[in-house]
Order: structure tokens, then C-alpha cells, then sequence
């Protein structure tokens, strides 16, 4: 019975994920965000969170 309750949480993560790339494509469409400024802000996430090698 398990796997029902695995198939389940697979299916809501899913759904999590399709409902998140929709809304980030809306925000695209409509011009309340910008494809570059995305990409730069998880550039700057990278730097800050990067380890530095010794």
C-alpha cells in the first residue's frame, strides 16, 4: 500500500512543477519579468553561495 502514497506524492511534485514553469512563462508573456535579469540574479545566487577552493 505504500506505493500509493509514493505515486501520490509524484503526481502533487509534478503538478508543483507544471504549475511553476506556467507561472514563470506568464511572467515572461506579460513583461513583469526579464529573461536576462533571471539570468543574472542566479549567476549572482552562484557567486554568493559558491565555495571557495583551497
Amino acid at each position: 500500500m505504500w506505493y500509493f502514497t509514493w505515486i501520490l506524492g509524484l503526481g502533487f511534485a509534478l503538478g508543483a512543477a507544471v504549475i511553476n514553469v506556467m507561472w514563470l512563462e506568464a511572467n515572461y508573456a506579460f513583461g513583469e519579468r526579464d529573461e536576462q535579469t533571471t539570468l543574472d540574479r542566479f549567476i549572482e545566487a552562484g557567486k554568493a553561495g559558491a565555495v571557495p577552493a583551497n
